[in-house]
């Protein structure tokens, strides 16, 4: 699984993107059926926020971002609402600091007992001794 950190990195313009490689290798070992995906239901409101600040800051064209959208969503990566995981998520979010939206991926991770994949380093450096979180760049 992963977080909406790597997903950008599909999304956003190649220059300046660091592990844009590395999120590419988790699209396609998705693409391949090598990698499961499931995401908690906030991933998808974080995308649409990630292209709508790309071209507020010009970064990103309006069409563009559109596109990449649409493109993301047509993947189906299998979704769950964020209601299962907030009791978890809260517990979470207070016993180490971060944020609920972050805690939600990490809470579906531990549940799924899959891996979760970020490009949030600080994330991946806070909960990775205690949680199934792993760095991008370690990848």
């Amino acid at each position: 699984m992963l977080d909406a950190s790597v997903a950008a990195k599909w999304m956003l313009p190649p220059k300046g993107e660091l592990l844009r490689d590395e999120a590419l290798r988790v699209l396609d070992g998705y693409g391949s059926g090598e990698i499961n995906l499931v995401v908690p239901d906030i991933f998808w409101a974080e995308c649409g926020n990630i292209v709508w600040k790309a071209v507020w800051q010009r970064r990103l064209d309006r069409a563009v971002a559109e596109v990449e959208l649409e493109s993301l969503m047509r993947r189906n990566i299998p979704t769950v609402p964020s209601g299962k995981l907030l009791l978890a998520a809260v517990s979470i979010a207070f016993d180490y600091g971060r944020s609920v939206y972050d805690c939600l991926y990490v809470a579906l991770a531990s549940q799924a007992k899959k891996e979760l994949i970020t490009a949030d380093e600080r994330l991946a450096n806070a909960l990775a001794a205690r949680f199934p979180v792993k760095w991008l760049g370690a990848f």
